[in-house]
């Protein structure tokens, strides 16, 4: 555990020079939220942009060709690979915490309504496309490197643009059927077993892919 932990703190001394950027990102999507007047959405917009900076740590490395450092290390590739996942994790509950205090204020203040259950289905559905955006980037990540890799710094971007879709093919007089299934305790614990059982496989088929590579 504590090597895991050490991998994520070295993380965050990777992307620390990034930090403005990655807060500015965060702001992007409250306004969008407050264009549209819709929470969801703008959560939705905030886990794409913060799944997109997960490529950071791995272009500093491959840039810096910090291969051989990590190489001599006293830890294992699997932790390794745990703490990068961890570092990951982190910064998408950050970034919603973060959205989940600054949208509803912004949308209460334009007159909107923000009931405790409408940030309990947006702090749902955003972990979840979170889960979904980083379980597949990261092998990717893993396999191909930032710069042969960085199509999946775009599945976030394809996730948030098919969810929006969805949203907005949504009449708003007809979403009651929506709030009962997001309401559903059976289906958020499935929503929360599917997310951890995802997190398995993506890290097992990273730690794989990690195992087979000479570094």
């Amino acid at each position: 555990m504590s090597n895991i932990l050490k991998s994520v703190k070295l993380d965050f001394s990777l992307v620390r020079p990034y930090v403005k950027t990655i807060c500015f990102t965060m702001v992007l999507p409250a306004v969008f939220a407050a264009i549209n007047r819709s929470l969801l959405t703008g959560i939705s917009f905030a886990m794409c942009f913060i799944a997109m900076t997960s490529g950071y740590t791995f272009s500093i490395t491959e840039k810096n060709d910090m291969e051989r450092l990590y190489s001599i290390l006293p830890v294992r590739k699997s932790e390794l690979v745990v703490g990068r996942y961890a570092f990951s994790i982190i910064m998408g509950l950050l970034a919603l915490i973060f959205s989940l205090i600054t949208h509803p204020v912004i949308l209460s203040s334009l007159g909107e309504t923000v009931s405790t259950f409408d940030i309990a289905c947006a702090a749902a559905v955003g972990i979840f496309l979170f889960a979904l955006y980083t379980v597949f980037q990261l092998p990717g990540y893993y396999k191909f490197g930032s710069i042969k890799g960085r199509v999946f710094m775009y599945i976030p971007v394809a996730g948030f643009l098919a969810t929006l879709f969805l949203i907005t093919k949504i009449p708003a007089d007809n979403s009651g059927w929506l709030i009962t299934v997001l309401s559903s305790p059976v289906l958020v614990l499935l929503a929360a077993v599917l997310v951890v059982i995802m997190y398995v496989i993506s890290i097992l088929v990273s730690v794989k892919i990690v195992q087979g590579k000479e570094l």
